[in-house]
């Protein structure tokens, strides 16, 4: 049977809230692609896919760039066009999404410290009856950002060079509920060695199973 016939059933298994995962940069900074760096033995690619499933969403989509690769419970795509910044990367996820999924939750490789429970609450935050959401942090919006189907034209209109949502949460903010995540979670990244070997320490202090 086909990859094809299994995508199909896949998809047919997918829940209201799809999520998706960026990670088609060339990690200039880092000096390598972030998806396949590997922080407590796990790469970030694959540390993204299994907070957003624990999280609740399915399906898990990774959209990559830099460095194509397989990911374990995850649909792959490739974005030709990565060199140009996240905007691309938003746009060829997007153009990926399930017909029967509602809402999408973006998120990104490069933020270890965002937690399974910090999409879960986002999730919440769509079955109570938000069509947009975006994961607050004292006050501050970052990421994850969830997106319903009616709002993905205009997020893909907007999301150009590198950025991704941002301009849509700004510019309709009215449409937008904040979601607290500040006591579950960080949105530290990872652009330098640097922030790699703080974050891998940070990450190595976590009980076991924490998230």
């Amino acid at each position: 049977m086909g990859t094809g016939d299994a995508q199909d059933r896949e998809w047919k298994r997918a829940g209201r809230v799809a999520g998706l995962l960026l990670a088609a940069g060339a990690g200039s900074r880092l000096g390598r692609p972030k998806a396949l760096v590997e922080v407590g033995g796990e790469r970030l690619v694959d540390r993204g896919v299994r907070i957003l499933t624990e999280g609740g969403c399915a399906p898990a989509m990774v959209v990559l760039g830099a460095a194509d690769t397989p990911v374990d419970g995850a649909h792959t795509v490739h974005n030709p066009d990565w060199r140009t910044g996240m905007g691309s990367s938003v746009r060829a996820g997007i153009d990926a999404l399930p017909g029967t999924v509602d809402a999408v939750l973006i998120a990104l490789a490069d933020q270890p410290l965002v937690t399974p429970e910090a999409v879960r609450r986002l999730v919440r935050a769509h079955e109570q009856g938000a069509r947009a959401a975006v994961a607050t942090y004292h006050g501050n919006q970052r990421n994850p950002v969830l997106l319903g189907r009616e709002h993905w034209s205009t997020v893909y209109a907007m999301a150009v060079h590198d950025v991704g949502a941002r301009p849509f949460l700004r510019a309709y903010s009215h449409l937008v509920t904040p979601v607290a995540c500040d006591d579950v979670a960080s949105p530290e990244d990872i652009d330098t060695v640097e922030d790699l070997e703080r974050l891998s320490d940070v990450l190595g202090r976590e009980p076991s199973g924490s998230g």
